[in-house]
């Protein structure tokens, strides 16, 4: 038997962070558009606003923020905030799996 588990984090009983907003955010790192990581990740560029925008409403500090525009046009950053929060996350659910690896002992 396995343990199994999801981890998200709620500010005010909202949704802050969790594996799918985390998977977006990484995307949109690597990409750098918001455009590119919905194709990336099959994924509607509708619900990805409301996901980023629902992710800076609850935080008070913005994850995501526009990129100006310029030669190569405009873009879509993770801001230093949102990536420390990626790497909190990240570390939070390798302890997770971690924890729960260890306790799996206890169901065999």
């Amino acid at each position: 038997m396995n343990i199994k588990s999801r981890i998200w984090i709620e500010s005010d009983n909202q949704i802050f962070l969790g594996v799918g907003r985390i998977r977006l955010l990484e995307q949109i790192q690597q990409d750098g558009s918001i455009n590119k990581a919905c194709k990336s990740l099959n994924m509607s560029y509708k619900k990805a606003w409301k996901l980023v925008d629902e992710m800076n409403a609850v935080s008070k500090t913005p994850v995501v923020e526009k990129a100006s525009g310029g030669s190569g046009g405009g873009g879509t950053i993770v801001t230093p905030f949102g990536i420390e929060m990626i790497q909190k996350f990240r570390s939070l659910e390798q302890k997770a799996i971690a924890f729960f690896d260890d306790q799996e002992s206890e169901f065999k």
